[in-house]
């Protein structure tokens, strides 16, 4: 950050970012649909709140690794075009956009937008591990008969082979589930690490696991800002109580470091409910933590 402008007046960007470089070695982009919702809508206005709550995080490096997130290979490309009302037309759309992007971060927008992100990674990469950050297991054949509404895109991936199944571990889960559905998931070789699993080993144990499940290749991170408890993200269209705390996510993500990430999404804030813009600067941070994964020392 210059010491000319405070953060209040940075440009409306990711980190308060200018550059809109597509051929950055990460690339940030907004996807605003909400259309697959099946409960509250407003994720289309996520991109824009999770951007003007970063700008809270250019204070300096940080305060664990004492790296800069903010780097010259980092650029917000701005918002992917949608098909307006249409979900098969916007996936394809967002596929052909994401398709040449190295790296992408991409800032949701509600969960469908995962499943044609994974379809143009798995056209570069091949199938990959996926940790998944989510209240939901999401993987339901439908919602309420649409197909690819949020609560199944991880349904779509594991079908399309998208992702490996065994390299794919789900963490927070914890709403109401049909038990075929959850039976199939784990039946897959998905990984389940239900909220209360996760109170109980405690961020350390649980990043661990999540290590031994995707092993060392390439591998996607997907965090529905719903894995948090209503009392840290109430910004969300279908918020489940009983979930983690934000310090509980940050210091999961912190343990990560030396994972292949190859991408990521952070998706389900809806600004229209949250509280003196708490979800989206829990969001923001968890971008913003992934981010100094990538980063290198100074």
């Amino acid at each position: 950050m210059t010491e000319e402008t405070p953060t209040f007046a940075l440009p409306s960007g990711f980190l308060g970012l200018d550059r809109s470089d597509r051929g950055a070695g990460i690339c940030i982009a907004g996807i605003p649909f909400d259309v697959a919702t099946t409960n509250r809508s407003d994720a289309r206005s996520g991109p824009q709140a999770i951007r003007h709550a970063s700008r809270m995080l250019r204070d300096g490096a940080h305060p664990k690794s004492f790296v800069d997130p903010l780097n010259p290979s980092l650029a917000d490309i701005g918002n992917f075009r949608i098909a307006l009302g249409d979900i098969p037309a916007t996936m394809a759309r967002i596929e052909q956009q994401a398709r040449d992007i190295t790296h992408l971060i991409a800032l949701g927008g509600d969960h469908s937008i995962t499943l044609p992100l994974l379809r143009a990674l798995a056209g570069r990469v091949g199938p990959v591990g996926l940790v998944h950050f989510d209240a939901h297991v999401d993987t339901w054949p439908d919602n309420f008969g649409q197909t690819f509404a949020h609560g199944s895109v991880f349904y779509h991936a594991l079908k399309e082979g998208l992702v490996e199944p065994r390299r794919m571990v789900q963490i927070g889960i914890r709403s109401p589930v049909s038990r075929d559905v959850y039976e199939w998931t784990l039946g897959q070789g998905v990984t389940i690490l239900p909220a209360d699993e996760v109170h109980e080993l405690g961020p350390a144990a649980v990043a661990e696991r999540i290590r031994s499940v995707v092993g060392t290749q390439a591998t996607y991170l997907s965090f529905d800002i719903d894995v948090l408890d209503p009392a840290f993200a109430p910004g969300t269209g279908t918020p489940e109580i009983g979930g983690l705390a934000s310090w509980q996510a940050q210091a999961i993500m912190r343990r990560l470091a030396g994972l292949d990430f190859v991408g990521m999404d952070l998706v389900e804030v809806a600004p229209a409910y949250d509280v003196s813009e708490i979800t989206a600067l829990a969001a923001a941070t968890m971008v913003w933590e992934y981010l100094s994964l990538q980063a290198k020392p100074t």
